[in-house]
This record gives structure tokens, C-alpha cells and sequence, in this order.
């Protein structure tokens, strides 16, 4: 029997490609001890400042934690965030393709903490031009030839303007495409191999559920009608449900405690890749991302789950 351990040894092997909006996530953490005595806020004094890879960047850096061979591409604008997005790729062992778009602004996500719970969030944001969206395809069918797998990952940021085409160009090679999506209209997701939205963005597209046989009926269109291999809900403290042809796999959620959802969904499809580039079953996939979710919302912020954390998760759920 194949141990937790020699799976994720084999996950070296897998070659990955992620490509979709990135981010800089700042966090600044403070005290609050008193309210402003110019509006009714609180007063933070920020004692230490974080930086994390966001968007597409932090699914890179959740698969390069677990081993796989990592190639993210992205477009950044001419600054210092982009700057600091390429230096965090570098410390992490990801090989990135960065296009500079010197008309934007790095997406940059500040998260304001005041006793453990995050106060504010300001977002600054532009959507890339036509020039670097169509060099950044230009790099993607470079690299897609050498894929074992394809993550794309939609933030909704504009990046990723040309998606049909790299699934259309990922299945071609014979890849595994996986698309984390966004918004209402899902048909530019048409034939990747599994999509993976949460249970808020996919009531967005199918509508309102009032049973588990209503959610299966509507899970299984919206498959067939995508020319998907397969479809999984993931559905915060109910676990997650995988859809294919050949029937259904629900699986229970292992959160013990949630702390923070944030970046959960980039762990999620991360390890999906990284165990289906492993040669892993579908199913073996999903377990292992259910688990790898459930100590990720252990933790603030983005964040990445480590090969002691999953394989002791694994292990314990799985005793041989």
C-alpha cells in the first residue's frame, strides 16, 4: 500500500502551470486600545507588517509547499508591489513569467488586524491591457507543452481574458485543466477536465437549492452543459461534493477550527493539481484536498499547509 509520505514524494515529479491574477497581500497588525476621536473607529498602532503571495500566486506557492514543480504566469505593473510579487516567487522556488504592464498597478490586497480579527480591507486594483494579456498567452503556449497539469486561476481581475484558448490549447496537449472560477457566466470555462467553485459562486450560477437531490440535478447540468470531466462544490463546513458522469463522491469536511477562509479554495485546487500531476486518482485527489483545507482555515490569512501537516491529516483520517 502506497504510504501518505511516498504520494507526496511522487509529487516532485508533477509539473505544474499556473497561470491567472496575482496579488500582493499586505497585512498590518496592531493593538486596539481606544476610538478615534475623529469618527466612531478604532484606533489601530500597527506593531509589524506582513507580506504573502495572493491570487494565482499563493496557488503556485500551496503547490510548490508540497513539492510540485511550479510555473506561474501572471501580469504585475511597473512597481514596487510587482516588485515584491517577484522576490516572493524567487524565495519560494517558483518559476515565474511576469509580463509588466507599465499602465497598471499591481493588484494589492491591505488587511488591517486589531486583536486577531481584520478590521479593514483596501484593495487597489487595474485590469491589464491588451498587450500584455496577449503576451502573457504568447508564454503560455511556450510553456503548456511541458504541463502535466493546468490551474487557472480566475480572480476576476481581468487576467485572464483569453482563458478558452488556454483550455482549449491545455487539453490539446493532453494536460489536466483546472479552472477556479468567477462570476456568473461559467461558458468560457467550456471543456476543461474539473471546475472547482465554492458553494456562494455556484448558487450565483445555478440558483437556489433546497435539497441535496436538487443540488446533484443542478451540479450534473451545469456539467454536462460545460463539457466538463467533472465538477467540485466545495462547501465550507459541509466538505466538499464531486460531480461526474459516472455518479457523485461527497466528502466531509475536517475543519476543527475556522479561523480564516481566505486563500482556502487556492489550497484546494493547488493539491488537486499536485496530486493529479502525481498520477493520483480523482478521487484520492479530493480527499486530499478536503484535508488540506481543513487545517488551512486553521490559519490567518493565506497561507500555506506544509508535507508534515497533510501527511499527519491524511494519516489520521486514513489509518492503514
Amino acid at each position: 500500500m502506497t504510504t501518505p509520505r511516498e504520494i507526496l514524494q511522487a509529487v516532485a515529479a508533477a509539473r505544474m502551470l499556473v497561470v491567472g491574477d496575482v496579488m500582493l497581500d499586505r497585512y498590518w497588525f496592531g493593538e486596539v486600545n481606544r476610538i478615534s476621536p475623529e469618527a466612531p473607529v478604532p484606533v489601530v498602532k500597527v506593531e509589524r507588517t506582513e507580506e504573502r503571495l495572493g491570487g494565482a500566486a499563493n496557488v503556485a506557492r500551496n503547490a510548490r509547499a508540497l513539492g510540485a514543480a511550479v510555473t506561474l504566469l501572471s501580469v504585475i505593473g511597473k512597481d514596487e508591489p510587482g516588485q515584491r510579487i517577484g522576490a516572493l516567487l524567487a524565495e519560494a522556488g517558483i518559476g515565474a513569467g511576469l509580463e509588466v504592464d507599465p499602465s497598471i498597478s499591481t493588484t494589492v490586497k491591505l488587511r488591517v488586524i486589531g486583536r486577531q480579527q481584520q478590521l479593514l480591507r483596501i484593495d487597489f486594483e487595474t485590469t491589464p491591457g491588451p498587450d500584455a494579456l496577449e503576451a502573457k498567452l504568447d508564454a503560455f503556449g511556450r510553456a503548456v507543452a511541458d504541463a502535466d497539469v493546468v490551474v487557472l486561476s480566475d480572480y476576476g481581475k481581468g487576467g485572464l481574458q483569453h482563458i478558452a484558448r488556454m483550455i482549449e490549447a491545455g487539453r490539446q496537449h493532453g494536460a489536466t485543466v483546472l479552472v477556479d472560477p468567477k462570476g456568473e457566466d461559467y461558458s468560457r470555462y467550456r471543456g476543461a477536465t474539473l471546475l472547482t467553485p465554492n458553494r456562494s459562486e455556484f448558487r450565483q450560477v445555478a440558483g437556489p437549492w433546497r435539497s441535496e437531490a436538487e443540488l446533484t440535478d443542478k451540479a450534473q447540468a451545469v456539467r454536462r452543459s460545460l463539457d466538463l470531466d467533472a465538477l467540485l462544490v466545495t462547501r465550507s463546513e459541509e466538505g466538499m461534493t464531486l460531480y461526474r458522469e459516472d455518479g457523485m463522491l461527497h466528502v466531509p469536511t475536517q475543519a476543527k477550527e475556522v479561523f480564516d477562509v481566505s486563500g482556502a479554495g487556492d489550497t484546494v485546487i493547488a493539491t488537486l493539481g499536485a496530486l493529479l500531476g502525481a498520477g493520483r486518482s480523482l478521487e484520492e485527489a479530493v480527499r486530499w484536498a478536503n484535508a488540506a483545507a481543513g487545517i488551512v482555515v486553521g490559519k490567518l490569512g493565506t497561507a500555506v499547509v506544509t508535507i508534515e501537516e497533510l501527511v499527519g491529516a491524511i494519516s489520521a483520517a486514513h489509518p492503514e
